[in-house]
């Protein structure tokens, strides 16, 4: 799976790094999310991680409002703000520094290092890479309409999943717009920049600028 994602994903900034290797696609980790988490955690330093219940595992330097509902297991990394209402509902690791805010839900997901989901976001079955942004209302739809198997498009070829949840991959320092909606599926490449209130479906490149599906222009670097 690292080969196939890191052009839009730099894995030293996440804590699956030795997890990945063994699969051919990125949504076959996913499928085997809670047991990794469970792994890492029992392997964590516990001088620096408190076990606050089963399989909840919290970095001491995260900042975690007593507001927010947990739900294992669940890793929570180093200097995290876990905000207002924020709702974490299982099989999810949050890296370093990230942000999950208000009325935000997150469920089988990997967020790396210094992602935010700051405003009433919604993730699900995705992985964000190092440094991704949501604006508020954003989110990954991760269920089709007619609840068919979700069909992935990645360099250039298709591939149908077997899975019926499947949400998106944001590469590194992707930047989503207020209100906009990626569906299940949908793989998005490092520096991409998606306008608010888009819809977008398959596959985005990276350094893209995505006005809408019918008008994504190069990013000027």
């Amino acid at each position: 799976m690292k080969e196939q994602l890191q052009d839009i994903l730099d894995f030293n900034k996440s804590n699956i790094n030795d997890y990945c290797n063994s699969y051919k696609n990125y949504w076959e980790f996913l499928k085997d999310l809670k047991n990794i988490i469970i792994d890492i955690g029992n392997n964590l330093d516990k001088n620096k991680y408190d076990e606050v219940d089963s399989n909840i595992w919290i970095s001491k330097t995260a900042n975690v409002d007593n507001t927010a509902r947990i739900v294992g297991p669940c890793i929570i990394d180093d200097y995290c703000e876990i905000r207002v209402n924020a709702f974490i509902r299982g099989n999810v690791i949050i890296g370093k520094k990230c942000v999950v805010g208000n009325s935000s839900e997150v469920k089988n997901s990997v967020l790396f290092d210094e992602s935010r989901i700051p405003h009433f976001n919604y993730i699900g079955d995705s992985i964000l890479g190092y440094k991704s942004h949501f604006g508020a209302g954003s989110l990954t739809g991760n269920i089709k309409s007619d609840e068919s198997f979700v069909n992935v498009i990645f360099n250039g070829n298709k591939y149908n999943t077997n899975m019926k949840k499947l949400g998106s991959i944001v590469g590194d320092n992707v930047e989503i717009g207020c209100n906009a909606v990626l569906t299940p599926g949908t793989i998005v490449g490092r520096n991409s920049t998606i306008y608010p209130l888009t819809m977008v479906r398959g596959e985005i490149g990276s350094n893209k600028i995505v006005k809408s599906m019918n008008e994504i222009v190069d990013k000027r670097m």
